[in-house]
């Protein structure tokens, strides 16, 4: 009987142990880069096939053999699992990264939140923008003066749960810090304010669009163009992941002519409150070719609804239509400014 208990309790333990082995593989198999996990295979494979050769040659019961076999399938079975999905990181990293350039901005008057809207990260010559509405900063129209707006920044580009909020001040010293511009018909919708990148929080992770994105390369847009709106619809978005969320829109003007001689042109989409700020894209054609994470044109930034103050609000309903201010402002806005003196 004595006998016996001590081995119900040694197979305890030998359970136990290959309980916590089946613990360790998969993380120290996910703490090495996917381009590893093909070789690790191969070595394990090579290693299994030593120690069967070993068994084959020594006096070991046929339950060790079949337990070995068995237990080496279900390394092999681990082993092709994390590989498949560090694959699927890959393809998850290609189709988050568009999503990723768009943040969430609340605005805030000291303590109180007064607004929510949208952003992007937008890049040139190594300094880092947050790309967003004019009006979102400051509109006298609305009397929305905030003095401070808090984006939430990702920390973590294998768990997107995993998140950080950053807070940006205004103004200092009285003087606005965010950039703006105007044209001959007035101010422009859009307004830039630079981030000091080294104060981002640890580890943040992010995609920025830049000056090739605004590029047609031979494709020129063209009315009924699809496109992309992503943002921040009434806050809407994965509140787990922290990701924006598309609406899918058209080009419903002549792109490239100012519509009603402003700087933007017309969206067919659904819009709400929170998407003032979105980037507006359109797919490049010859995506599959990029080498970039961004396949995408980056042809404008969403304003506002345009309506017709003479529709009747009983009967008609609203024209589903946008303005998207043209994208090229950016390239103004973002220009390097010489030191003062």
């Amino acid at each position: 009987m004595k006998n016996l208990q001590e081995a119900t309790e040694r197979i305890c333990q030998l359970k136990g142990s290959l309980i916590a082995i089946d613990a360790l593989l998969p993380a120290l198999l996910e703490a090495q880069p996917p381009t590893r996990h093909a070789a690790l295979a191969r070595s394990f494979e090579a290693h299994a096939e030593a120690a069967r050769t070993v068994m084959l040659n020594a006096a070991i019961s046929d339950h060790v053999l079949v337990a070995f076999e068995r237990d080496v399938a279900r390394m092999r079975s681990i082993l092709t699992g994390i590989g498949q999905s560090g694959q699927r990181a890959d393809q998850h990293d290609s189709a988050t990264a568009v999503l990723m350039t768009t943040t969430r901005i609340t605005t805030f008057l000291g303590q109180s939140a007064l607004s929510g809207a949208s952003g992007f990260f937008f890049r040139r010559d190594g300094a880092l923008f947050l790309a967003t509405n004019r009006h979102v900063f400051s509109d006298e129209k609305g009397n929305h003066f905030p003095d401070r707006i808090e984006i939430e920044v990702h920390t973590d580009a294998q768990n997107l749960t995993r998140y950080a909020v950053f807070s940006i001040p205004l103004y200092r010293n009285g003087l606005s810090l965010w950039r703006e511009a105007a044209d001959s018909a007035g101010v422009v919708d859009v307004a830039v304010i630079e981030l000091e990148e080294g104060r981002l929080p640890a580890s943040s992770v992010f995609q920025a669009f830049d000056s090739t994105h605004l590029e047609a390369r031979g494709e020129d847009p063209a009315i009924g163009d699809a496109l992309a709106v992503i943002g921040f619809p009434l806050g809407f978005h994965d509140t787990v992941h922290h990701l924006a969320v598309a609406r899918s829109a058209s080009i419903a003007s002549a792109y490239g002519i100012r519509f009603q001689q402003q700087g933007y042109f017309l969206t067919d989409a659904r819009t709400h409150r929170g998407s003032s700020g979105s980037p507006v894209l359109r797919r490049r054609g010859d995506y599959s070719k990029d080498g970039s994470a961004l396949s995408w044109q980056l042809l404008g930034v969403h304003s506002t609804r345009i309506d017709m103050l003479t529709r009747n609000l009983m009967e008609d309903e609203s024209l589903g239509l946008n303005g998207a201010w043209y994208a090229d402002v950016l390239m103004t806005l973002t220009e390097p400014r010489q030191p003062m003196l």
